[in-house]
């Protein structure tokens, strides 16, 4: 059996309105979700009410809180979408509970979670290593359709930088483009 496979004997529908979140920081959610469509920004919240922006998540990527749905905590992030969406829901305790009995499913999960991995990496790095410039330049070559679905505030808070500061990346790329 494959991942795919699974999710169709186990998993379950779910549809979210744009402004629904899937589940909140410091809930319980011991599930992970595949999204079929829409899109969603995965967030932290400081004490003070700052929001930080994590990742926006598309079609095809699945995505669910490993601290809440693996450990038992709290999910240590919030999931809301920024659109209508459908997603598949699956309990993590079966989707372990098949990879304890399957080979072929075990080796799937871990191809996956290596992928997860380095995605992770690359915005560790990205957000240490590069200029917000530099991280605008590759979010606009490799998701072009994020610029034309999410706000401005929620670009600035994805890249580090303030709306006005933004701003003012935008108009040094059309420059340089000119």
């Amino acid at each position: 059996m494959n991942f795919h496979e699974l999710l169709q004997i186990e998993g379950v529908m779910i549809e979210k309105e744009k402004g629904e979140h899937v589940f909140m920081q410091g809930d319980s959610d011991k599930s992970l979700y595949v999204i079929q469509s829409g899109l969603l920004k995965a967030y932290y919240t400081s004490e003070n009410g700052k929001e930080s922006i994590k990742s926006f998540f598309l079609s095809s990527d699945i995505i669910g809180s490993l601290a809440s749905s693996y450990l038992g905590g709290a999910c240590s992030f919030s999931l809301l979408c920024l659109e209508p969406t459908i997603l598949t829901k699956i309990p993590f305790k079966k989707l372990r509970d098949y990879c304890k009995k399957d080979v072929n499913m075990a080796n799937e999960m871990i191809e996956l979670l290596l992928r997860f991995a380095m995605k992770k990496e690359k915005r560790e790095y990205e957000f240490l290593c590069l200029s917000a410039e530099e991280r605008f330049y590759i979010l606009e070559n490799n998701s072009p359709s994020l610029l034309e679905k999410v706000t401005q505030n929620d670009l600035a808070r994805y890249l580090g930088v303030t709306p006005v500061g933004l701003s003012r990346i935008k108009k040094r790329t059309l420059r340089a483009c000119k």
